[in-house]
């Protein structure tokens, strides 16, 4: 699994023109299942964003969590992360799971996510979405675990 989580003010995320989700102050995460994962990788992954220490304390140190903040997730599911330019400038998604699985993957952690006492909301699995957002610092992580 690869993340890029960004904190934002603000995020929204339609389809079709149509509001879907919306944030306010948390992190936008967008999530690339790769071919093989599972539940447990999802639950690991789902507690290191609700654990990721970049929001600022009364110090100004990164030092809290989305959870301390009292913060919304974004949860975007982005097959593209699993791309592959190395070879070439049309890149490879071989190393992406399928799409049903993928999905799966994706009902379980924003599941997951919410259970852990982070808000979370989604986008629309296998949709052309349009998403606005607000970075915050900007602040940036990206991750594979």
């Amino acid at each position: 699994m690869r993340f890029v989580a960004q904190r934002v003010s603000h995020a929204t995320l339609s389809v079709n023109g149509t509001p879907v989700s919306e944030i306010g102050y948390g992190l936008i995460v967008y999530f690339g299942v790769q071919a093989g994962d599972s539940e447990e990788k999802v639950e690991k992954c789902m507690q290191k964003v609700a654990a990721l220490r970049i929001f600022e304390d009364e110090a100004g140190k990164m030092n809290l969590s989305v959870r301390e903040i009292k913060g919304e997730v974004l949860l975007v599911s982005q097959f593209t992360l699993l791309g592959d330019a190395s070879h070439g400038n049309r890149p490879s998604f071989t190393l992406a799971e399928r799409p049903g699985r993928a999905k799966e993957l994706y009902d379980y952690a924003l599941r997951y996510l919410t259970d852990l006492g982070v808000p979370t909301r989604g986008g629309v699995f296998g949709a052309d979405m349009h998403i606005e957002q607000i970075n915050e610092g900007p602040v940036t992580i990206i991750f594979e675990i």
